[in-house]
Parts: C-alpha cells; structure tokens; sequence
C-alpha cells in the first residue's frame, strides 16, 4: 500500500509540474468546470431564497384556518360566522383586546415592476389592529400607518423596491378606489414585506366581499398546544376549515416553484456537466498524449498500472476542484444578495425575495466538480495504464 501511495505521489506531482505547459487545454477544463458550478450554485439559490422568504415569517405557535380543502388563502372563504367561532376557541392566547386572532382579507393588486414596466399580481392584504398585535416584527419604518376606514395602505419595503408607484404620498388606482400610499413597514425579512396592507373592512367592500374573509391566524400559548387547537376546530361540526401551523402552511406554499427549480436546474446542470466532462476528457487525453514516454518510462523502471491511473484520475480531482472553486466564488458575488420577485404558483401573486447562496449549495457544487473531474479523467487515466510501453517508448 505505501509502494502504491508512493508511486502514485511521484507521478501526480509531475503531472501538476507540467501543467503549466498546457496552459490552454487546462484552462478549458477549469472553465467548463466552473461554468456549471455557477449555474448549479445559481439557479438553487433562487429556490432557497425563495423558501427562506416564505418560512422566515413563520411560527410554530401561530394556526393558520383556511376553509376544509383550500391549500392557499386565494382558494380560501370564511364567513364572519366562521371567524366568530374560531375567535371563542379555548387554546388561544390572549392580548390587550381579547383572543389573539387576526381574519384577513386577501386580494390580487395590479401594479407595474420597476425593472420591465410590465404588469404584476401584487398581494393586497386587508387587516384589522389584531395583525399587528400578531405580527408583532411588523414595524412602520417610514411614513405612517393606514387609518381605518379611509382609502389608505401600507407597502412592505420589498414590494416598494420592486414595484413602481408604491412611495409614500403615491396613489394606487384600482376601479374606483385610489389608495393612498401613507408608509413602508418591514417583517424581519418575511413574505409579508412583499405585500400591501390596508382597512380590511375597506378592502371588503371595495371589492365586493361582504362580510367574509379568507383566513384567519391564530396566536397559540406555546408550540405544544397546536395540536388540540387543530382537533378542537376539525372536529367542531359548526366549522368545515383546515388548520396548520403558520410555519408548516409556509413551507407548503415554496413547494411549486421549488419542485420546478429543482427539476429544470437540474437538468441545465446535468447538460453542461456531460460537456464539462467531455471538455475534461479531451484534455487528459491530450496529457496522456503529450506524456506517453515518461509515462511508458515510469512502467518500465517499475512503476504500476494503478498509480498511473490514480495520478491521473488526482490531476482531474485537481482541476475539477479549481473549477468548483472559482465556479462557487463567482456565483457567490454575483447571486448572494440579488434581488428579485416572482410568481408563487399557490397564490398567483409576486413575491419579492433574494437570492441565497448557502455554505451547503457550495460545496454541493465543488462536490459536483470534483465528481465531473473523477469521471473525465477516467478514460484517459485507463488508457494511460494499459499503454504498451514499448510502444511508448518508441514515439517522439
């Protein structure tokens, strides 16, 4: 085993001495390389930007009550009935003003995105004083709150950035109603900083919705009572309603676009990475080539097969770590940080988020790297072990 681990060192060595001489074929590997790491990196920081946008809001102490089937509050329609009923349900915590407990109203705003001009589906939320007692990260950080009653909104900072005509003092035409943009708030990051609040009662009879409302949050004790809330409002039989926690029902709303992410990165990822490996084989091939008589000479004066091969499967390990590293630093300073929106296929409104590019999707990417420069230095590695060495021996 040391003769090998020997033998193996001695010739990866001089491998990596002579790169310099093949700068050009060396250079094309690292680069394809790297190409694919950046795409890799790139479009799987959208889906955990994505997530980590829609789940940072969430607790696991606050119960979302949706109507019995609806997976996202645009599917959802609770009665003020319902409301009631869900408000007097033992298990909820208490505030100044009674039960914890905030029915919203959730409607699609067309509006303009600053970066194309072209139309949007901006989420505009009808709340009452509860939301902010509930949401308690919510906090105005420009301007002023809506007043109740009045044609006034509040623009999350994310839907300001993205969207036009969202400035304080701006107005918002929708039908016959012209809102008045009166402050920005911020979430701690949330989904909710891609939205528009105002006067749910407003919002209602702006767009015709009477008394109902499409969800209702609820604020529990502690983590541990959800489950009792949940049974207690499932099985009462005045009440058709599904219940999750806001953490879960969160989760729940990335998984669309995630599985979409996923499928369609994966594949772009998988195309460039067949050539990325087809670029790696052409060059260890062209080394092997360029080699022959040393590596013939090595065999002759005792070296085996298996160190010839290991060498240059090492030298493709090198390569595809010089790729995935550059790859990675690259997608790092171009992605981490981005901003943009897109549509949440659950809810059919945009949501502003930023690209995230973890520790763990980078070293997913090297990862993938190394493994594309294992297998491009296979063949040629092969072919390099079984050279006759006479043969070798004989070319120029």
């Amino acid at each position: 085993m040391f003769g090998f681990l020997r033998q193996a060192g001695t010739i990866s060595l001089l491998n990596l001495r002579n790169l310099p001489q093949r700068v050009g074929p060396t250079l094309v590997a690292v680069a394809g390389f790297a190409g694919v790491v950046l795409v890799f990196v790139g479009v799987f920081s959208i889906r955990e930007g994505f997530r980590r946008t829609l789940e940072s809001g969430g607790s696991p102490e606050v119960a979302v009550v949706l109507r019995g089937g609806a997976r996202s509050e645009m599917a959802s329609v609770l009665t003020r009935e319902d409301v009631r009923v869900v408000s007097q349900a033992p298990g909820i915590a208490r505030g100044p003003s009674g039960p914890v407990v905030s029915p919203e109203v959730l409607v699609l705003l067309d509006v303009a995105r600053r970066s194309t001009g072209l139309g949007a589906n901006a989420p505009f939320r009808g709340v009452l004083p509860a939301a902010f007692e509930l949401r308690d990260e919510v906090r105005i950080v420009a301007g002023r709150t809506f007043k109740p009653g009045l044609d006034e909104v509040i623009v999350g900072i994310k839907a300001a950035e993205q969207f036009r005509g969202l400035g304080i003092g701006n107005r918002i035409d929708s039908g016959r109603h012209h809102w008045l943009v009166t402050g920005h708030f911020a979430a701690g990051g949330g989904l909710v900083e891609s939205e528009i609040w105002t006067d749910a009662r407003v919002l209602q009879q702006a767009y015709g919705r009477g008394p109902n409302f499409q969800v209702a949050y609820a604020r529990l004790p502690s983590a541990a009572a959800f489950p009792a809330f949940r049974d207690r409002l499932m099985h009462d039989p005045r009440l058709d309603v599904t219940v999750q926690r806001e953490s879960e029902f969160l989760a729940s709303q990335s998984e669309i676009l995630s599985t979409f992410i996923t499928v369609a990165g994966g594949a772009i990822a998988l195309l460039m990475g067949i050539g990325a490996i087809f670029g790696a084989i052409n060059t260890m091939y062209i080394t092997v080539a360029a080699r022959s008589r040393e590596l013939a000479t090595l065999r002759a004066i005792g070296f085996g097969r298996a160190p010839v091969l290991a060498a240059v499967l090492a030298e493709g390990l090198v390569l595809g770590l010089a790729g995935g590293l550059a790859g990675g630093a690259v997608a790092y300073l171009v992605f981490n940080g981005f901003q943009a929106s897109t549509l949440n296929f659950q809810s059919f409104s945009q949501v502003s988020f930023t690209f995230a590019v973890t520790p763990t999707l980078l070293v997913s990417g090297v990862q993938a790297a190394l493994l594309m420069g294992v297998l491009g230095g296979l063949l040629p590695g092969i072919r390099a072990a079984r050279m006759p060495i006479a043969r070798a021996l004989r070319e120029l």
